[in-house]
């Protein structure tokens, strides 16, 4: 294979030599450059090569476990490494994995799972369903729980029926339980698993991992996929900012980057060799407000700051335009989302008001907590102070590092995060319902709490569905988040890679579906 991606060298992958800083970067994109090398596409994937894929973050807490995956490299990892039951595709469907199907009984309260016949696992072992039981046992280990246990709580046991069946039996019904077999956390081992020397289905196996730096994936000689995967290795690279990354993507180090800012799309894409991949998601960049401490503690309050901030001023400064208005509630692609509530709208009159009525004439201030955890997150901080000063509320940045960020973040009174795209029922017991495992914003409601459990009882979609409009009408009304928008997922790319197509979870680079991916020969 004599395409660029084998042949370019690695130096300085890491960020140390290769950061040359923002200018550096539009002056690059700006210079002249030879025309791009054309590379036949149009025809099938051709098979071998490397490619190496870069994205900043990570450090001495990335895990091989995919069930603990929280960052991009241990998402990565998960997604090309493991397979799930279910996984979601492109447009965020439901689609069969691992399961050929996955059923609930009337009440949702039993579901029956059919395993896919001949799959097996990375060291030639055949899938049976005690390593399905044994993968869902690990994930709500109460001594060890991983991130996936709080939407599995109510998991009264798993039992095989036979060599392709196994039933999963709740407590309680539950009509999304199937979305919850498709996360990437939910991944399928062995039942013997050991998280130091992984074994698992995916299309790739783990050559080599160091934390914070570089994977080392091999194709695995026993996928089950009938397509791909079409690479021999991949190598997925960390680095510290992302000015560096751009650059090692420009300089042909890297083949594809992971969340390149948006303001720098136009930019970078003017290069004829490089691609965008700008995908349409349900991805959300929201301010949390700790509602069990003041002065977010009083629903006024966190009404003044929602109306203190311009949405369309957001998405244009923060996302250069790139991304969908949010309205202070999640789950945007969810068939129960309530379009037909008012888009709320920077009000700077009521937010002075509501803040004079909850005691705070003179103003307020406050301190916002933030990290670049996300592509767009710290300039939406920057931007938000901005604009709450009209409304006569301070904010002081504390921009702390990554790592520091993540040690506490659920202790933050007022901060930020991001979630991917999920469904309301799978983001509200993940984020918003007592014993959540990321309740960042510290929220109990009882009223809130009443609909979700009852709504995942609902076989009924249309009966379901207004259960989940009526909750969202709290979090519209109550809730502790500010949701000014839904942010589109901007990656790059070499030209003459195949195999990227837009898509809705959030994820970068196609949901991270390497397997896809493909080297183009010259034309």
């Amino acid at each position: 294979m004599s395409s660029p991606a084998v042949r370019a060298t690695r130096r300085g992958v890491l960020g140390g030599g290769v950061g040359l800083g923002l200018s550096a970067i539009l002056a690059a994109c700006g210079s002249t450059a030879a025309p791009a090398e054309q590379f036949d596409l149009e025809g099938p994937p051709t098979t071998g090569g490397t490619v190496r894929v870069g994205f900043v973050g990570g450090g001495a807490s990335d895990t091989l476990d995919g069930a603990n995956a929280t960052n991009l490299g241990d998402i990565a990892r998960a997604v090309n490494v493991y397979s799930t039951l279910l996984s979601f595709d492109d447009d965020y469907v439901l689609q069969p994995m691992l399961a050929t199907s996955v059923t609930p009984n009337e009440d949702a309260t039993v579901w029956t799972v059919v395993l896919r016949d001949g799959v097996s696992f990375s060291d030639g072992r055949p899938l049976r369903p005690e390593d399905v039981v044994a993968s869902f046992e690990r994930i709500v280990d109460p001594e060890d729980p991983k991130s996936g246990a709080a939407s599995l709580a109510h998991l009264q046991e798993i039992v095989p029926v036979d060599g392709r069946t196994i039933e999963f039996r709740l407590a309680t019904s539950d009509t999304a339980l199937d979305e919850s077999l498709g996360q990437y956390t939910s991944i399928i081992v062995p039942e013997d698993f050991d998280a130091a020397h992984p074994v698992g289905t995916g299309p790739f196996t783990v050559e080599s991992f160091t934390p914070g730096q570089s994977t080392e994936l091999r194709r695995n000689p026993h996928y089950w996929g009938e397509d791909g995967p079409y690479l021999d290795t991949v190598s997925l690279l960390n680095f510290n900012d992302t000015d560096a990354l751009i650059n090692a993507l420009l300089s042909n180090q890297v083949d594809a980057v992971a969340q390149i800012p948006s303001a720098l799309t136009e930019v970078i894409g003017a290069d004829e060799r490089i691609r965008i991949l700008d995908s349409e998601t349900g991805m959300y960049l929201p301010f949390t407000m700790r509602v069990d401490r003041a002065p977010f503690d009083d629903e006024r309050v966190r009404q003044a700051f929602r109306l203190a901030v311009d949405r369309e001023g957001m998405i244009e400064q923060v996302l250069s335009g790139k991304g969908t208005l949010g309205n202070d509630m999640y789950a945007v692609f969810d068939p129960s989302y309530p379009d037909e509530l008012p888009q709320r709208a920077q009000d700077i009159a009521e937010a002075k008001r509501l803040l004079a009525e909850a005691g705070h004439p003179d103003g307020l201030e406050v301190e916002l907590v933030t990290a670049p955890i996300q592509s767009g997150v710290v300039e939406a901080a920057q931007v938000f102070a901005e604009q709450a000063a009209e409304a006569g509320i301070t904010v002081s940045i504390n921009r702390m590092d990554l790592t520091a960020y993540w040690t506490d973040y659920l202790e933050y009174d007022f901060s930020q995060t991001f979630w991917y795209t999920r469904n309301f029922l799978a983001q509200s017991n993940a984020a918003v319902m007592p014993g959540a495992p990321f309740n960042e914003t510290h929220w109990e409601d009882e009223e809130f709490t009443a609909l979700v459990e009852e709504a995942r009882t609902v076989v009924d979609d249309a009966a379901r569905g207004e259960l989940i409009a009526r909750a969202q009408e709290i979090l519209y009304d109550r809730g502790g988040y500010l949701l000014w928008g839904f942010a589109n997922q901007v990656d790059a790319y070499q030209g003459y890679l195949g195999g990227f197509v837009e898509n809705r979870t959030g994820i970068p680079l196609s949901g991270f579906r390497l397997d896809r991916v493909w080297i183009g020969e010259a034309a």
